[in-house]
């Protein structure tokens, strides 16, 4: 799946393509089905800009309610910010036992557009997706993938003044910084960055 403002996050494998897309156009959520009377993740589009808000009062209600996140960029005048952000803009996921649960419920809340549905009920992502990008948040929540990254490599700067530009990874270290070469008016500069702030382009 992917994400942000932008939406340029990439995964790889079955992960692969951006958030929005992925969830529509994969064929992930055509493949699954959810079994009667078990627990299951069901994806939650919210209204623009209203994920953390929809969390907020579905939480409220007594759901079980999963929303990674990320960091994205934003400037205004001369200010540059790095603020928290759904890592799938307009997505969340709910975990839901239809037969239990008063799911219909989610749709009337406050900050959510609806369900995604299929027929006449909430459309289940396959098990074990959710699960691993829960299992891949760290502790402030944000979803962090083990990435091979080699030097050399195309990368996309996720955060920082250069956010979504693509760089080459130059230099890695176990300080939790990289170096990477971006290219500046023609000419390939040294830029030190966060790991957790560059993407492997795929």
């Amino acid at each position: 799946m992917n994400p942000g403002g932008n939406g340029a996050l990439q995964f790889k494998g079955p992960m692969a393509g951006t958030a929005g897309e992925h969830l529509k156009n994969s064929g992930i959520l055509r493949r699954a089905r959810a079994p009667a009377g078990e627990m299951q993740w069901y994806v939650v589009h919210t209204q623009p800009r209203r994920e953390f808000y929809a969390k907020a009062n579905l939480e409220g209600q007594g759901f079980q309610v999963f929303l990674p996140k990320r960091l994205r960029t934003i400037r205004h005048a001369r200010m540059i910010a790095n603020v928290e952000a759904a890592f799938f803009p307009r997505y969340l996921f709910v975990e839901l036992d239809l037969m239990r649960h008063p799911w219909r419920r989610v749709n009337g809340t406050f900050g959510v557009a609806s369900l995604v549905m299929r027929a006449d009920l909430p459309h289940p992502m396959p098990r074990g997706i959710v699960e691993m990008m829960a299992s891949s948040v760290d502790r402030g929540g944000f979803l962090r993938f083990e990435q091979d990254l080699t030097v050399g490599a195309k990368v996309r700067l996720t955060a920082g003044p250069f956010a979504e530009q693509l760089a080459i990874l130059d230099r890695l270290d176990d300080s939790g910084r990289v170096r990477v070469l971006l290219e500046i008016l023609g000419r390939p500069v040294p830029v030190a960055i966060r790991r957790e702030f560059i993407l492997a382009v795929i």
